[in-house]
């Protein structure tokens, strides 16, 4: 914050004069909203500028900035809707509105954010940094709007794409997700140079085209950039991981189960090899993915496949739910004890395991 309000207002709003309203330690989300919907109201240019921490409201689904007294169980009250604030800047005009972001997600929230992007709508440049919440008891940093700040008190005043790229670029590389999100859409880019110093990170332009449809686009752009990851930072590289989890996701979207829980396997295993812990949150939620579209596999002999590996990998990844391991071994089991008709899905009952 006094880095920020060291910067001169124009240098936030790229006009010759501009008004600085700061929100610090929020409490109530009526009050929170009723400031951004006075200010999205306001003609001319608008910055909103967010640091803090995405939960997810699990009974809705829905992500929430955390406000200064939010908890999880009272995250419904205590928090601020991330739908609401897409919904203030709706009606803004085009072009007119620019959010930067120094977030961090809690686990959960992590995992739809890396499913499902994260986006304002139409007309609303987001451009930040969104990083996996740090472990109880420590407190992260918001090294980039500190980075995007300190380019400000130096004068400069680049476009938007190329403050991003400067900020992301001291920052420098880790498993944060990049956000580049601008009111015209641009083509999805090919990996010509490092993620942090392109004008766009190409994760939700690949997921949106997912979404609508078009699978073999966004999974041969995910490869490439995998291939990417592993030339830059080494196979095994938790920047490879990532294209090799955006991978297995795109494979669910596109209703490929097993192919899915092959990816998320793979995704286990790769971080297993890196010597994480198999009680770490990222190998638990990577095993239990690939358990969950196994389950979801509706060809006997795709599945008969893939479970052995699969029941391997429950050994030494239990997971938190009692009986997981078990359960992949019966169903195992199952399906190489039943008949040859009946686990290929035939006959009057249809029935597939």
């Amino acid at each position: 914050m006094p880095t920020l309000a060291a910067c001169p207002p124009a240098s936030l709003t790229r006009t010759t004069a501009g008004t600085v309203v700061e929100l610090a330690d929020p409490v109530d989300q009526q009050t929170v909203l009723t400031r951004i919907r006075a200010a999205a109201a306001a003609p001319g240019p608008l910055t909103l500028i967010l640091a803090g921490q995405l939960q997810l409201d699990t009974r809705q689904n829905e992500i929430h900035l955390a406000l200064a007294r939010a908890t999880p169980s009272t995250l419904r009250y205590t928090g601020l809707p991330w739908a609401w604030l897409a919904s203030e800047l709706k009606p803004r005009r085009p072009g007119t509105t620019t959010v930067l972001v120094d977030l961090v997600a809690a686990p959960s929230t992590w995992q739809t954010i890396r499913t499902h992007g994260l986006t304002l709508g139409h007309g609303i440049s987001l451009y930040g940094r969104i990083a996996p919440s740090l472990p109880r008891h420590r407190i992260a940093a918001p090294t980039y709007l500190q980075a995007v700040a300190g380019i400000w008190r130096s004068g400069l005043t680049p476009p938007l794409a190329e403050l991003h790229a400067k900020a992301a670029a001291q920052v420098g590389h880790d498993e944060a997700l990049l956000l580049a999100m601008d009111f015209t859409p641009e083509p999805l880019p090919t990996p010509k140079a490092p993620l942090a110093t392109t004008t766009a990170d190409p994760l939700p332009a690949i997921l949106a085209a997912a979404h609508a449809g078009h699978h073999d686009q966004a999974a041969s752009l995910a490869v490439t950039w995998e291939g990417w990851a592993e030339r830059t930072y080494g196979p095994g590289s938790a920047q490879a991981i990532h294209w090799l989890e955006v991978r297995a996701d795109l494979a669910h979207i596109a209703g490929d189960t097993a192919r899915s829980c092959e990816l998320w396997m793979a995704a286990g295993q790769a971080r297993l090899t890196r010597h994480q812990a198999p009680d770490a949150p990222e190998v638990e939620a990577a095993v239990d993915r690939a358990h969950h579209q196994w389950q979801q596999v509706r060809d006997p002999r795709r599945a008969r496949e893939l479970g052995p590996r699969l029941v391997g990998l429950r050994r030494r990844v239990p997971g938190q739910r009692p009986g997981a391991m078990e359960a992949a071994q019966r169903r195992l089991e199952l399906l190489h004890t039943m008949p040859q008709a009946l686990t290929a899905g035939s006959g009057a009952s249809g029935r597939t395991v």
